[in-house]
């Protein structure tokens, strides 16, 4: 992002497994574990999905 404090992040489907998003987050701000319902194309419904960390 251009200001330096974001980090990129994962969202993986708590059913599957599969990280099917990315976004970032500024960890200063939000320091809790981000958990949000998003659609799961294998499962083809909406599921929990929570940040996991990406390899750099």
């Amino acid at each position: 992002m251009g200001n330096g404090v974001s980090i990129k992040i994962g969202l993986k489907c708590e059913e599957c497994g599969d990280i099917n998003y990315t976004t970032y987050k500024n960890p200063k701000t939000h320091t809790e574990k981000m958990a949000i319902k998003k659609y799961s194309p294998r499962l083809k419904k909406h599921t929990i999905h929570k940040e996991v960390k990406l390899k750099s």
